[in-house]
């Protein structure tokens, strides 16, 4: 979280807006602004629990303070966009400044309440979040999918189990009737065979 953002030519400040609950940090930022170098640099200052970054160039320095937890990334990344809303050195005789604070202080608020508004890692790593979650949503309904047809095919095995257990049934059956059907065909020859003996008997 942002708490105290400014633009300054050199040690001097041209906008700043602050959280009034850290109005302690406006000394130690005036501090940080006398002692920058007048190349081009880009350098973080660690104070307690909270880090003064900026960001230097052609005259002009762009600070934000944020807690240690928001890192690095992310308030040079806010600091890039405010470079883009401030001229340079050059540009600044010409420049009205009156509006800038207001302006800070809304970009602020805006990083504040959507830190990936303006962070375009943190919004691809949400997103690659969200891809993530529609991943495991998608692998889920495959794996229902799987048990619905884990489930067919142990209905299919139970249909099958039951037309092989019928066409025994089926094939046994047929043995006994035509083992029946043999029986009585031999005992018919039989009996056939003795009322032929019988009636050659008397015959004769």
């Amino acid at each position: 979280m942002i708490v105290l953002a400014l633009v300054a030519r050199g040690s001097h400040v041209l906008a700043e807006t602050h959280d009034p609950e850290h109005d302690r940090f406006l000394p130690a930022a005036q501090t940080i602004l006398s002692r920058i170098p007048p190349n081009s640099s880009k350098l973080s200052y660690a104070f307690e629990e909270w880090l003064f970054h900026y960001v230097s160039q052609d005259g002009m320095v762009y600070m934000a303070v944020a807690d240690a937890e928001t890192g690095r990334r992310i308030p040079f990344t806010f600091l890039a966009h405010v470079q883009k809303k401030v001229p340079l050195e050059d540009e600044v005789g010409s420049t009205d400044y009156s509006g800038l604070s207001k302006t800070l202080k809304e970009m602020v608020g805006r990083f504040n309440a959507d830190p990936q508004a303006v962070d375009p890692i943190a919004q691809a790593k949400n997103e690659l979040a969200g891809a993530k979650d529609i991943m495991t949503q998608n692998v889920e309904q495959i794996l229902s999918r799987g048990e619905r047809i884990e489930l067919l095919m142990d209905r299919t095995d139970n249909a099958a189990n039951q037309s092989m257990a019928f066409r025994r049934r089926a094939v046994g059956l047929r043995r006994q009737m035509w083992w029946k059907n043999t029986k009585v065909l031999a005992l018919s020859g039989f009996s056939g065979v003795v009322l032929l003996f019988v009636l050659y008997s008397l015959v004769h």
